[in-house]
Formats: C-alpha cells, sequence, structure tokens
C-alpha cells in the first residue's frame, strides 16, 4: 500500500501570455488546469508507472470537488477530508515569465480536521490490507498557515514501530523535525538544504556533505533534486 498526505493541495491554473503588461488587461496564449500539491503530482506519477495509492489530504468548496473530480480522471483514489468553509486554493502559474506564481492560501484546518486526518491514518493501520510493514507513507509540500509546524512529525511518531516506510518532502523545520524518527527518503532541493545549514549550495559537489549531514540527524536515504544540473542520491548504504 503507498499513502500520500498532500495537507494543502490546489487547482494549478497554468495560463501563457503573450507580451504581458503590468497594469494592462492581458489575454491567455494558452490555459491549462491541473491537480496541484506535492503529495498529489507522487500519486499522479505513481499512477502513470502503473502503482495505485491513496491520496489523503484535504478539499474545500467547488475547487475541492473539482479537484477531486480530476484525480479521479487520473485514475488515483482521492480519500479526502471535506471542509465546510473555506475554498481549495487556486495556484496561478504565468509561464510566459519563468517562475512567476501567485498561489493561494487554503482554507482554514482547524484541530478537528487534524484529528480526522489521525483517525483516518489509525483505520489504515487497523484494516486487514493495513498499512504497516514494508508500505509507504509519503508527507510532501507546503502546510497551511494555520496548521502546527509539528505536523509530520506527529504523524511520524504515530506510526512509529509499523515499519512503514515514510518519505517527507518538505523545507526547513517540517524537514529537520522528523529526522529523530529515521524516515526513509528525505527529498530537499538545493536551496532548501541550504536553507536548513546557512549555506549557499550550487554544486552537486557541494551538496553531498551538508546531504550526509542529514544522514547523521537521522535520514537513511537523502535525494537532493537541483533543477536543471539534476539530483544526488546519498543512499544509506
Amino acid at each position: 500500500m503507498i499513502c500520500t498526505v498532500t495537507f494543502n493541495p490546489s487547482l494549478d491554473y497554468i495560463v501563457s501570455v503573450d507580451d504581458f503588461q503590468l497594469g494592462m488587461t492581458n489575454r491567455t496564449s494558452s490555459e491549462l488546469i491541473l491537480p496541484g500539491g506535492k503529495g498529489i503530482n507522487v500519486s499522479i506519477v505513481l499512477k502513470n508507472l502503473g502503482l495505485d495509492s491513496t491520496a489523503l489530504g484535504y478539499a474545500a468548496g467547488f475547487t475541492g470537488e473539482e479537484l477531486i473530480r480530476r484525480l479521479n480522471e487520473f485514475g488515483v483514489n482521492a480519500d479526502f477530508i471535506k471542509i465546510d468553509h473555506g475554498m481549495t486554493r487556486i495556484n496561478l502559474k504565468l509561464k510566459s515569465i519563468d517562475g512567476t506564481e501567485i498561489n493561494g492560501q487554503g482554507p482554514v484546518i482547524e484541530h478537528a480536521h487534524l484529528e480526522a486526518l489521525m483517525k483516518k491514518l489509525d483505520q489504515l493501520m487497523e484494516k486487514i490490507d493495513r498499512l504497516g510493514d514494508g508500505d509507504v507513507l509519503v508527507l510532501a509540500g507546503s502546510i497551511p498557515y494555520t496548521m502546527p509546524d509539528d505536523i509530520y512529525q506527529r504523524i511520524l511518531e504515530r506510526i512509529q514501530g509499523r515499519g512503514v516506510l515514510t518519505v517527507v518532502d518538505a523545507t526547513r523545520d517540517l524537514l529537520v523535525k522528523v529526522l529523530p524518527y529515521h524516515p526513509f527518503l528525505v527529498k530537499p532541493n538545493n536551496h532548501e538544504l541550504g536553507d536548513i545549514f546557512g549555506v549557499k549550495l550550487s554544486t552537486r559537489e557541494e551538496v553531498v556533505p551538508y546531504g550526509r549531514k542529514l544522514q547523521e540527524m537521522g535520514a537513511q536515504n537523502v535525494l537532493i533534486s537541483m533543477a536543471g544540473e539534476g539530483a544526488v542520491l546519498i543512499a544509506a548504504d
């Protein structure tokens, strides 16, 4: 069994605008809407590779309904907790100006919603085909501003001793706080890795000693993505 968790999913509205001008009415030359969020991206890629997974997270409003509909079209099992206020965020990606994005905030996640997710994880671990030894749990992406920054840590603490292989793709404190629980794989990019240690990392050679530091802090395997430079894997062996 593979489960992914995306706390702040989105509908990504990807547009191109020819000759974009600030302060003017601009019209798109192309448009695309896709389900977004790092955990969701993992579930979609797994499906493309022929592997089923269950995508967990939160959905709110009409955008949440559309997110679930589109995930179902991709063949992803979306087991989302419905929130009765706010709306799943829309992230605008302007392809005409590389790297230009406007990301929404997402709905307010209250304590009851957190408890509902924890209960869902407990139920998965109690089922006959339960989440347990050799199964994979992926925690990926940012969290809404209303959530505690130790939420990933709480989840790993909850599943300790189950033999679940955990994968964490997160930034700074979210990532550092899970390291004592020995996640199977962590995946910072070179900028995020540099932020953790207060340095600037640009080359493949530079990231290696800092990736090893994450291993010393508890990670089993460290995968450092570097955009056009590819990636560096520092494996447990």
